[in-house]
């Protein structure tokens, strides 16, 4: 299984991050978003298995399903993308180089790997991440450890701050995959997104969505992709 993008849409994907309710998940379904993320960060107050087994993660239908990990070992990542059935493992921690290449050598190899780069304020640390990340991708081409890259604003929280980080800095690298764009997406900010040299693969939206953490405004998620799509 390819676990690549297709150049046949040109419009980026969805996926909409930080879901804990069943029905809410079947709505996103049949909306025909791309990605659902499962937060499995026990200090998110969108931590899924405050409401979800592992086994009714895995007999959820979809192509897209996508685990958040924050600073946990290799076989806690492993035991969870094979008992919740993940398509994905993202990594939004400060996980090593060694950590990555072991975790790609053991993790199923149909099951992609997303590399958070989150962007902070201070623009030399930003850029020596973003370099790093990418060296990091050239050296290891061979293994391919990374399907895509996400990008997204800096905090303690790890995720989830509906925060926009300055889009700018992507402008200034060729980056080496296709990578999600996060943080603070809405409405209201959207149309910055044809400003990206390199468009993202794929947009991701979590917090600006919500009435509650882990509470979708399925309505909004509607118009949200409905109105990007006209705007394109």
């Amino acid at each position: 299984m390819s676990l690549l993008p297709t150049t046949s849409n040109p419009l980026p994907q969805l996926k909409v991050c930080g879901l804990t309710m069943p029905d809410q998940i079947e709505e996103l379904i049949s909306m025909n978003v791309d990605f659902l993320g499962f937060i499995f960060y026990e200090k998110s107050p969108r931590y899924v298995l405050n409401h979800l087994s592992l086994e009714e993660i895995s007999a959820i239908d979809h192509h897209g399903k996508t685990g958040v990990f924050v600073d946990v070992d290799i076989d806690h990542i492993l035991n969870t993308a094979q008992k919740a059935g993940l398509n994905f493992v993202q990594l939004h921690g400060d996980e090593s180089d060694d950590f990555v290449v072991e975790l790609r050598q053991k993790l199923n190899p149909e099951v992609g790997i997303i590399k958070v780069i989150r962007i902070g304020n201070n623009a030399v640390e930003n850029k020596i991440k973003i370099t790093e990340a990418f060296n990091f991708q050239r050296r290891t081409c061979n293994l391919q450890p990374f399907t895509y890259y996400l990008f997204d604003t800096d905090s303690k929280a790890f995720g989830g701050t509906g925060i926009q980080f300055d889009w700018n800095i992507l402008n200034e690298f060729t980056i080496p995959l296709p990578y999600f764009l996060s943080g603070g997406i809405s409405e209201e900010n959207m149309g910055n997104i044809t400003t990206l040299k390199q468009q993202p693969f794929a947009l991701d939206i979590n917090s600006k969505f919500e009435t509650e953490p882990g509470n979708k405004d399925i309505e909004r998620i509607k118009e949200f992709k409905s109105l990007y799509q006209q705007n394109r």
